[in-house]
């Protein structure tokens, strides 16, 4: 299993914005293409609207130049291992759109760079089979839990089976939540994380308003946490952080 090129988007080093690493330098790479179309989604990832990939001249710099698409997994590993250089970083996060639809390509680029640099793996938690071919090759899975009232469809069973094989490495689960998030549809995402990977760290992360979906009333947000710890051991409140400092 291996694919030497891919369509991605931009490469570049920032903070992490979301989640357990909030604040830690990362190299993200981030591809086209995704299984969902979340109300909230604030990322243009559609497929092949990407003649080509952004690549960041120097770590931090906000300056870019431009590879043509598809990328090969050398020139995406040298133009990684360079920023890596500029700018240690905690680990390489594979975002997108959804970066399971690329699994064999990130296969590849493992054996590409720096072996002491974690791979971490931003997924809607919803593709467990491709999951299972990258799992020896990522360190970090950062997974949405995905609520019907998002996405317009119920996935219930597709995180369950994502779970049994996502809390074997290091596992992060976020819950977008919003003014309209149902109850009934929180207690059992909630319930499900306790029935299959209760160590599992939870954030809680009030939406940023986007595509009319209403922000969480502060005094929900705590109710909701607060729920949340009746089920799993660890239940933060995190919201998207690099939004409020104008990082990308």
């Amino acid at each position: 299993m291996s694919k030497d090129s891919e369509n991605i988007i931009e490469i570049f080093s920032s903070i992490q914005g979301e989640g357990k690493y909030v604040g830690c330098r990362q190299v993200f790479v981030r591809f086209e293409g995704c299984n969902l179309h979340c109300a909230y989604c604030d990322t243009e990832h559609a497929i092949g609207a990407h003649p080509a990939c952004r690549i960041e001249t120097a770590a931090g710099s906000r300056m870019f130049h431009e590879l043509l698409n598809p990328v090969s997994a050398e020139d995406a590993a040298v133009q990684i291992q360079a920023l890596l250089v500029e700018a240690p970083a905690q680990a390489v996060s594979f975002t997108g759109g959804e970066p399971l639809l690329h699994a064999p390509f990130i296969h590849t680029l493992r054996g590409k760079v720096d072996a002491l640099t974690p791979f971490l793996l931003e997924t809607n938690g919803t593709l467990s089979e491709p999951l299972a071919t990258v799992l020896d090759d990522v360190d970090i899975i950062s997974m949405d839990l995905k609520l019907p009232s998002a996405t317009g469809e119920a996935l219930w069973d597709a995180h369950r089976r994502f779970l049994t094989l996502a809390r074997r490495k290091e596992l992060y689960v976020k819950m977008v939540i919003a003014e309209n998030t149902p109850d009934e549809e929180f207690i059992r995402a909630v319930s499900l994380l306790e029935s299959v990977a209760p160590d599992a760290l939870l954030i809680l992360q009030p939406v940023t308003p986007c595509g009319g979906v209403a922000a969480c009333p502060p005094e929900r947000v705590l109710a909701m946490q607060a729920e949340a710890m009746r089920h799993v051991r660890d239940a933060r409140v995190i919201p998207q952080t690099h939004k409020f400092i104008g990082q990308l």
